[in-house]
């Protein structure tokens, strides 16, 4: 793309570009449809980027989860020989299959979060030389992630069809169910992308943050295997409940708690805003601390 006086990528001519940015959640829709393209453009080079130089190429993003899937089928259901405790007769595959789910979920939440505080520093040349739309980096970010958690829900939807020889038609409801985490991760993503540029060692400490938030959350376990003076705690975790419900739709066969994703969505959406408004307020000084 070629910069010119009125792309995204135009050259700073003296003046602060980043200064009086518009904080509603209008303008920023605007703002995402305005730049769609590019959001498009730098996504599919971010997902290339990521396999580039390597022989396979794109097709590590396919073989990644399955090996994953794999090892977990291996390590959980014939050496630990591990059960979800659903009731029933369950195959060797369930236990993986089941915690698989929860894998995806948290690894698009920490994919996002860990990357999140180096988005601008590790594009400076967004923010000094250029002019350039610094909100969308956190949605590129998001749509790199989403690209490799597809990949992943195909090869879990294809081992559920092998093993159980249908599958659920409640599955259709995934993208509904991931959507009010996709809103509140990206509210963070702007946070974190602000802070991480005055705060250093953000960066440092979110990974721990990230890996805390897998074992509080029932990844490896059910919510049912806590006592029950511990649940409220391990419900107040963004992830559980979005995990429970993934895995409603997906493996269970059951319709998702709609109520529950509509609260949620609400606090998602305020959630996101003011990150994004944080994003906005702060962005004036990046270039006066990089």
């Amino acid at each position: 793309m070629i910069p010119t006086a009125h792309s995204p990528l135009a050259t700073h001519q003296g003046t602060n570009t980043h200064t009086a940015q518009r904080t509603s959640l209008t303008a920023l829709g605007k703002s995402l449809w305005r730049n769609r393209q590019l959001i498009a453009q730098m996504t599919r080079r971010e997902v290339m980027g990521r396999y580039k130089g390597s022989i396979m190429g794109l097709a590590w993003s396919f073989f990644n989860p399955v090996f994953m899937l794999v090892v977990y089928t291996f390590v959980f259901s014939v050496i630990f020989k591990s059960r979800w405790g659903v009731g029933g007769e369950e195959s060797k595959a369930q236990f993986a299959v089941v915690l698989f789910v929860g894998m995806i979920v948290h690894g698009l939440f920490a994919e996002v979060i860990n990357r999140a505080p180096g988005l601008i520093l590790s594009n400076i040349n967004y923010v000094k030389k250029v002019v350039f739309p610094l909100e969308i980096l956190p949605v590129i970010a998001m749509g790199a992630t989403l690209f490799h958690s597809l990949i992943s829900l195909g090869v879990l939807l294809t081992t559920v069809a092998l093993f159980n020889g249908y599958l659920h038609w409640t599955a259709i409801f995934i993208p509904l169910v991931l959507l009010p985490l996709i809103i509140f991760t990206l509210g963070l993503a702007w946070m974190l992308a602000s802070l991480g540029v005055f705060l250093r060692d953000v960066g440092q400490t979110i990974g721990i943050f990230t890996m805390v938030m897998l074992f509080l959350s029932p990844v490896f376990y059910p919510v049912t295997a806590l006592p029950e003076e511990l649940r409220p705690w391990l419900m107040a975790n963004p992830l559980t409940f979005i995990i429970e419900q993934a895995r409603e739709v997906l493996i269970w066969g059951r319709l998702p708690n709609w109520t529950g994703l509509g609260g949620y969505t609400m606090v998602a959406v305020a959630i996101a805003w003011a990150g994004y408004a944080w994003f906005q307020k702060t962005r004036k000084w990046f270039a006066d601390v990089l």
